[in-house]
């Protein structure tokens, strides 16, 4: 389980680059990369981290699911992911 801390940093980063998304695109648009440095750093899509939306573990993150592997294993053994089962053969 991650600190509190990184996962508000997480979402601060999330909020910032939805909010800024429209002006990046404009700017990079039209090639104004000296407006583009003023804007804040966390506005970048690059400094985001894939991590569980539950933990917020950034390791063995399955990116379809949204969750980190051990998160995915218990709610695959539970039944609450539909049409994913236990392998056996």
């Amino acid at each position: 389980m991650a600190k509190e801390s990184v996962k508000a940093r997480q979402r601060k980063r999330e909020a910032l680059v939805a909010r800024f998304a429209e002006k990046r695109a404009a700017l990079k648009a039209a090639g104004d990369y000296k407006a583009l440095d003023l804007l804040p750093k966390n506005a970048s899509p690059v400094r985001l981290k894939n991590r569980c939306q539950l933990t917020g573990r950034p390791r063995g993150y399955i990116r379809y699911f949204g969750v980190s592997r051990g998160i995915f294993r218990d709610m695959a053994l539970q039944g609450k992911i539909p049409g994913v089962r236990k392998a056996s053969w």
